[in-house]
């Protein structure tokens, strides 16, 4: 069985990853915790690439790594490449976005994530990117979920990502739009 490295040691993130894969022909396991990848990129892309990699490169195997985010239109597209850096916790994080967003009527946002798969050579095989838009709420709501999860409501289902059904969630979010689009190319790929 083919063996992907997932850039990160976040047990947490491994297992949401198997979720996606789940049926697929590949077995994945963690970077190990001293392996330290700065994230220097531009963009959601740029540092996905960045970490598959160098983990690829570093190891000498196939890894995959995804960037993720949240871009509010209002705040010039903060908190951005710094979503997980917007405060030391997830209430820190949501407390500090409703307030400066306090007063303003567009409050239109989007979630982004970008994963890429790197070759042993660290070389990028496969990239995908989905964006899932909804707006910002004047409070939370909801219980599911993590991070800016109760304030990011989907027009579309009229709730946010923390009133969603896990599988709901799964399919239509930021990160259920880049694996349906990575998914296709991965299973092409002869490792």
């Amino acid at each position: 069985m083919p063996r992907l490295i997932l850039a990160t040691s976040n047990p947490g993130k491994l297992k949401e990853f198997q979720a996606y894969l789940t049926g697929n022909a590949w077995e994945l396991a963690l970077k190990p915790t001293e392996l330290e990848i700065e994230e220097t990129g531009t963009t959601f892309l740029e540092n996905a690439c960045l970490k598959a990699a160098q983990v690829a490169k570093t190891l000498g195997e196939w890894a995959i790594a995804d960037d993720s985010g949240l871009s509010v239109d209002a705040l010039g597209g903060a908190p951005g490449l710094y979503s997980a850096r917007y405060g030391r916790s997830d209430a820190e994080r949501i407390a500090r976005l409703l307030q400066a967003l306090e007063g303003e009527e567009n409050r239109t946002a989007q979630f982004v994530c970008a994963i890429a798969v790197a070759r042993p050579d660290g070389s990028i095989a496969l990239q995908a990117e989905g964006i899932c838009p909804g707006t910002i709420t004047y409070e939370a709501t909801g219980m599911g979920g993590f991070g800016y999860d109760p304030i990011f409501y989907v027009p579309e289902y009229g709730m946010t990502y923390a009133e969603m059904p896990p599988d709901l969630k799964h399919r239509i979010s930021h990160r259920g739009k880049a694996f349906a689009a990575l998914l296709p190319q991965l299973a092409e790929i002869d490792f």
